[in-house]
Parts: structure tokens; C-alpha cells; sequence
């Protein structure tokens, strides 16, 4: 888990929360991220491959053989899903957000909370 005063990247943020639900491969999560950035997220494959590199380098995620739909499985996709260690670094960095927005509420700084 990243240490308190250490932030994930938002691409990492927004791989982590698309892997909260599920296993999923690679397009499958792209399309995640772009959802629920509404759009303002796009990964490209080098930043979506790096980026999965440095999570399991991390210890955030694992490849798994899990496939999340076997009727759509395809053997050469690779499947990733949140570890333990994953979990907790996501749930630490969207408790720091929720914290800083709502300062940012507070002060009225943004007019539709």
C-alpha cells in the first residue's frame, strides 16, 4: 500500500478501480477507464502496459487465469485482478480524494456539491 503521504497516479487510480469488480484483459479495462473518467482518460497501449508492469511489480494486481465470462474467454488475452495489497492501496487513495473534495466543497470551490 502506498505510504500516507504517497498518491497513485490517476491512470493507476482509475486500473485499480476497473479491476475492483473483476478480473479483466486489457481492452477491458481501457474501456473501464475511459467510462469512468468520462472520457477524459484514454490509455494508450504504453501507458495502459507500463502501467499494469509497475501495479504487479508493486504488488497491487496479479495476473490471473481467471477469466471473468468463460463463454467469452479467449486464451490469449491475459486477465489481471486486484490483490489484497491492490485493495487497500485503492480504497487509501479514494479515502484521500473523498477528503480533499470535500475541503474543496466546503469552500465552495465547486458549485454543484
Amino acid at each position: 500500500m502506498p505510504a500516507r503521504d504517497t498518491t497513485l497516479a490517476r491512470s493507476s487510480f482509475l486500473i485499480l478501480l476497473a479491476l475492483s469488480e473483476r478480473p479483466r484483459h486489457g481492452l477491458g479495462i481501457v474501456e473501464d477507464v475511459e467510462a469512468a473518467s468520462g472520457g477524459d482518460v484514454k490509455l494508450g497501449p504504453g501507458t495502459l502496459y507500463g502501467s499494469l508492469q509497475k501495479l504487479a511489480q508493486d504488488g497491487l494486481i496479479r495476473e490471473t487465469a481467471e477469466a471473468p465470462d468463460p463463454d467469452d474467454h479467449d486464451p490469449r488475452r491475459r486477465y489481471y485482478r486486484l490483490t489484497p495489497k491492490g485493495e487497500r492501496a485503492l480504497k487509501g487513495e479514494a479515502s484521500r480524494l473523498r477528503t480533499l473534495v470535500d475541503a474543496a466543497a466546503k469552500r465552495r470551490v465547486l458549485s454543484d456539491l
